[in-house]
C-alpha cells in the first residue's frame, strides 16, 4: 500500500467513508491532505478537497491553523464539514489538556451526520 495514501473506513462495516492522499508534510509544521467524501454521491461528485493544518509556535504556546478548502466556491462539502471542524478540535484540545477526548455527538445519538 502507497504510504501517501489515505482510507477512513466505517469500524463496523468496513465500507470507504473518505478517500484522499498526503500531499505535503513537514513534521512538527505542516500537513497538507487532499481528499474526498466516498459515501455520500453528492458530496463524491464535488471532488477532492485540500485540509491545511500549519502549527507555529505563539505567545509561549502553540497556535493550529486548519485550512480546508475546494477550488471551487459555494460547495455542500466544505459546508457540510465545516460545522465538524469546532467538536473536532475541541476534542484536540481536551485530549491534550487532559488525556481524554470529548464524547462524539454522532456516536451517542445526540448529533447529526
Amino acid at each position: 500500500m502507497d504510504a501517501r495514501r489515505l482510507v477512513a473506513a466505517d469500524e463496523a462495516d468496513g465500507s470507504i467513508l473518505d478517500s484522499g492522499e498526503v500531499l505535503e508534510i513537514d513534521p512538527p509544521r505542516r500537513l497538507v491532505l487532499r481528499w474526498r467524501n466516498e459515501f455520500n454521491p453528492t458530496m463524491r461528485a464535488e471532488g477532492y478537497s485540500r485540509m491545511t493544518w500549519e502549527i507555529e509556535p505563539h505567545q509561549g504556546s502553540v497556535k493550529l491553523t486548519v485550512i480546508h478548502e475546494m477550488d471551487r466556491p459555494g460547495t455542500r462539502f466544505i459546508e457540510a464539514v465545516s460545522g465538524g471542524w469546532p467538536m473536532i478540535l475541541a476534542s484536540l484540545k481536551s485530549l491534550l489538556e487532559t488525556g481524554e477526548s470529548l464524547e462524539d455527538p454522532r456516536q451517542s445519538g445526540t448529533g447529526t451526520t
